[in-house]
């Protein structure tokens, strides 16, 4: 004991007097300083915590007891905590019991009634003087709400400028988050998605193929894979697709997705992959097309009997020996490979059109290509008659590159040369035999027309005279039958007598003179139609013309006729339509000229039956239907080929006729050009 508090000469009982008095003193100090911290600690922002060994409470402050809802004094750690982080809350306290040391911890707690925050535990150890653990004294500290809330605005923002889609589903397959790319997908804002099942935010067809993968992702296994998607605007879209598993203390809380547009790098890929693919046909192609070209040039030129082919320099030496030059000429290729090919020409072709060799290698590379004709030599000395085309063959930058001589043995031709001009002489002969007889066939054919022209004119003329008094001698007569047949004789009389006007217009159409000058269809078109049109007053005819209708050579009179012709057929055939539609058009003919069609919607006819649709006085309706002759079809062909063009026709029962015909051209039509280098590779 401390005797400097008691002083001298006082007595024991003064002394222990005074003693309790210290004591109680130093009692009431003690507990005030204990009293402030006891305050301190539980005015603490944070949780303060003590335990004992076995994990028990021995302390806890009033701020978390506010925050646990209850004392808790006594309680086992475990009871404060979920069962999820009492794992990590035990490895905690026991790390800390063995080496004095724990990394803090963050625990989800557990309050009186039943929800849950979550907290950091941070603990420091007491030992004693063996070394032997006595308590823990823990600090816990909650995140502050308005912190966490401008984080997670902060990982809002980071996350919906993220061209990704990103979402999170728990185990339950709700919704806890998804940023804008991935809500904007399915129409809806992040928090929209948030709470919503999965199964009702993807198309059930998709549902099928993702599920299985989605239970993989539970079970632990993240998922790759690539998937094709139909968006809100109806493209299909490819995307590269993550499930990843969140493992919380070993167990998997949810999935995290990610979806990566990989739209345009597949379109690229596919791109790039038909264009290699493309590519590679395309040599393939041209390789195999090469391959075949040199094939066929070798068979060419080496095959051919009558041909031979081989290639001198600009200096007219012999470059290129050809099997067909050495089976023609005789040389062998070390014969003649070198040499000037004026050794294969014959030195006597006085009277032909040779020229100078060299002069001819002149005119060839000056004109691109030159033919001439003469002797030629073959090896054994003996000679034959060829004609030779020597090409000059150029590049695209129009550098010479040599040129090749196409020889052709003409012996034989020219052997039959005299019979030719024997039979020539016989043709000809004949030519102004045959020529006199058709002259006396067209007098015989003039005298038929004449004869046609008054002798069967004449009676026609009687019948008719005397059927007109015939009807004014019986006046207004009762006998029907009668009339009847006066009719039908005027009505065949006149028939008769257009008939015999047909036949000599179509025998003087072969052999009337065809004055070609220019004649523009249009203003033709335009006189027939007036003409049609006064002729049809109360007919309704839509008349469609095309107003570019070019220019032809032929007789203007005659081409008239013809399209008069074929366009009453129109309007005769469409009488019993109450709106009539006839078109003219014209197009470019392939082969030369101009192709004209004229179109109705008329009753048409079987065209498989018309075989004599162009022949005199044959008709496709009875002439009680719709009169006339049966002539102006011929007629018409007659003038078209005249002109050098043609006629025919398309139809089919009562869906109307078409005609087709062609006409020459008023003007040059175009041709086609070739570069020189083109014409050198015909020439080969």
């Amino acid at each position: 004991m401390d005797t400097s508090i008691c002083p001298d000469g006082m007595d024991a009982p003064e002394q222990q007097q005074r003693l309790e008095q210290l004591l109680a003193l130093r009692t009431q100090e003690l507990q005030a300083a204990l009293d402030s911290a006891r305050s301190l600690c539980d005015q603490a922002t944070c949780g303060l915590l003590t335990f004992d060994a076995a994990q028990r409470c021995v302390h806890l402050n009033q701020t978390l007891h506010n925050w646990l809802g209850h004392g808790a004094a006594g309680a086992h750690l475990n009871g404060l905590v979920t069962p999820r982080s009492r794992e990590a809350l035990t490895a905690h306290v026991e790390s800390l019991c063995r080496i004095g040391h724990a990394e803090p911890v963050v625990l989800d707690w557990m309050r009186v009634d039943g929800s849950v925050f979550r907290a950091q535990l941070a603990s420091t150890p007491v030992f004693d003087a063996e070394g032997h653990f006595m308590h823990g004294s823990a600090v816990i500290t909650q995140s502050d709400e308005a912190t966490t809330q401008a984080q997670d605005g902060l990982l809002r923002s980071i996350t919906d400028r993220i061209p990704a889609r990103l979402a999170y589903y728990d185990k339950n397959l709700i919704c806890r988050f998804a940023n804008q790319a991935h809500a904007s997908r399915y129409g809806k804002t992040p928090a929209e998605m948030v709470g919503s099942p999965l199964s009702q935010v993807v198309r059930p067809e998709i549902l099928p193929d993702i599920l299985p993968r989605v239970a993989q992702a539970l079970s632990g296994q993240t998922q790759t894979f690539e998937a094709e998607r139909v968006g809100a605007d109806g493209l299909r879209n490819y995307f590269e697709i993550h499930y990843i598993p969140d493992f919380r203390d070993g167990a998997v809380e949810g999935i995290f997705i990610e979806l990566h547009d990989i739209s345009e790098r597949r379109r690229t890929e596919e791109f790039v992959l038909h264009a290699n693919r493309d590519l590679e046909e395309r040599v393939r192609d041209r390789s195999a097309e090469l391959f075949a070209s040199e094939q066929r040039y070798r068979l060419m030129v080496d095959a051919i009997q009558d041909y031979c082919i081989y290639f001198v320099d600009e200096n007219g030496g012999i470059t290129e020996w050809t099997e067909s030059a050495q089976r023609l000429h005789g040389h062998s290729r070390s014969q003649i490979m070198g040499r000037s090919y004026e050794v294969l020409l014959a030195a006597d072709n006085a009277g032909e059109d040779e020229v100078d060799p060299g002069q001819v290698l002149r005119l060839a590379k000056a004109h691109g290509q030159w033919e001439t004709r003469g002797w030629r030599l073959r090896e054994d000395g003996s000679r034959f008659w060829a004609h030779t085309v020597l090409t000059a063959l150029r590049n695209e930058a129009g550098e010479l590159q040599g040129l090749s001589s196409i020889t052709r043995d003409m012996t034989a031709a020219k052997s039959l040369e005299d019979v030719m001009n024997d039979l020539n002489r016989e043709l000809e002969k004949r030519v102004a035999e045959r020529t006199q007889q058709l002259v006396a066939a067209n007098k015989d054919l003039d005298v038929f027309s004449h004869m046609v022209s008054h002798d069967l004119r004449a009676p026609l003329r009687h019948i008719a005279s005397f059927v007109s008094l015939l009807q004014e001698q019986m006046g207004e007569s009762t006998d029907a039958l009668a009339l009847q047949y006066q009719n039908s004789i005027a009505k065949a009389s006149k028939r008769m007598s257009l008939m015999i006007e047909g036949l000599l217009e179509y025998a003087r159409l072969g052999r009337v003179a065809i004055e070609t000058q220019p004649v523009p269809i249009s203003q033709l078109v335009q006189g027939v139609i007036a003409h049609l049109k006064q002729e049809n007053p109360d007919r309704r005819i839509e008349w469609v013309i095309e107003n570019d209708l070019p220019v032809v050579r032929g007789d203007a009179m005659l081409l008239a006729q013809a399209l008069g012709n074929l366009l009453g057929n129109s309007v005769k055939y469409t009488r019993p339509r109450d709106v009539a539609r006839i078109e003219l058009g014209w197009k470019v003919n392939p082969v030369g000229g101009r192709t004209f069609f004229i179109a109705d919607n008329g009753v048409g006819f079987d065209l498989e039956k018309a075989h004599n649709l162009f022949v005199m006085f044959q008709r496709q309706h009875h002439s009680m239907d719709f009169e006339g002759t049966g002539t102006g079809l011929a007629l018409s062909q007659r003038i078209i080929e005249r002109h050098g063009g043609r006629i025919w026709a398309e139809t089919a029962p009562g869906e109307g006729c078409t005609f087709y015909f062609t006409l020459p051209f008023d003007g040059m039509e175009p041709e086609m050009t070739f570069s020189e280098s083109s014409m050198a590779e015909l020439s080969l």
